[in-house]
């Protein structure tokens, strides 16, 4: 007598746009890792006005799903549940399909980013520059609390986005100190500077990288890599932690919030190094 099939599970990324997302090719790669054969992990280019009515039609099969932009605040209000993490950035980045149909919501960001530093040797700093606003300099202020005791310099354009991060900074329980977009080449003094901008944005700081006195950049764009501030700074000596580790650390946590099963962090590195490679 066989056994019986294991019943099909699914989960999948949400956004928009969405096709340049390695987020099906880490979790793929998990799942053939963990032998999980009946698993499946897709891409759906879904924005905030569809959002309801597809979460609304999940059913049993479904285990979680992962958020980019724009979506990562705007499936709050769909969610039964939101965990500390998430309530405090206000961002959810994951949701977990629990088997008496409840919609968990989670933020692996804010944990993705200290394991990636951890993992480079960064366990403590004096200060850090936060360059960029919204969800994802939320996330790093909320990582930078257990990794700092000093105060952040956070460079933002306009007095809305200076208002939004002081406000996280309050609630987050961090010394933020807001400092105009025009002086962002004063950022990379600190001791770590973590870039959250869209790719281009920062390019034009790589003049600015001295060639000594540089500590550890993160800079969370992952394609093109590495920008021109990343080929700077590693040029100049200083530590570089990329938007792949980034990437790579969350998605790690994401699959074992869905299956109950640890992440295979190197399978899933190595998936997503050759994906880029290929881009290239």
């Amino acid at each position: 007598m066989t056994d019986a099939p294991a019943t099909p599970r699914r989960a999948a990324v949400l956004g928009s746009p969405i096709r340049h997302s390695l987020s099906p090719v880490l979790h793929r790669a998990a799942y053939a890792e963990l032998g999980l054969t009946h698993w499946s992990y897709d891409a759906f280019e879904i924005d905030e006005a569809a959002l309801p009515g597809f979460v609304a039609e999940l059913d049993a099969s479904w285990a979680g799903l992962s958020l980019t932009m724009p979506l990562k605040r705007a499936i709050r209000p769909l969610l039964d549940e939101i965990g500390p993490v998430a309530r405090d950035v206000e961002a959810v980045n994951t949701v977990v399909c629990t088997a008496d149909g409840r919609r968990l919501g989670e933020n692996t960001d804010v944990p993705g980013l200290v394991a990636a530093l951890r993992e480079r040797g960064v366990d403590r700093v004096e200060s850090a520059a936060v360059l960029g606003a919204g969800a994802t300099a939320t996330s790093a202020l909320a990582a930078l609390r257990e990794i700092t005791d000093g105060p952040v310099r956070v460079y933002v354009r306009g007095e809305e986005r200076a208002r939004e991060m002081r406000a996280a900074g309050e609630r987050l329980g961090v010394a933020v100190r807001v400092r105009p977009w025009t002086e962002a080449a004063e950022a990379l003094r600190a001791p770590l500077v973590v870039a959250t901008t869209p790719k281009g944005a920062v390019d034009h700081l790589a003049i600015e990288v001295l060639p000594a006195g540089v500590g550890v950049l993160f800079d969370v764009v992952y394609d093109p890599w590495p920008t021109a501030l990343a080929g700077a700074w590693g040029h100049a000596g200083g530590t570089v932690v990329g938007g792949l580790d980034l990437l790579v650390h969350q998605a790690v946590l994401q699959v074992e919030l869905m299956t109950g099963r640890p992440g295979p962090l190197a399978a899933m590195r190595a998936a997503g190094e050759a994906a880029l490679a290929g881009r290239g």
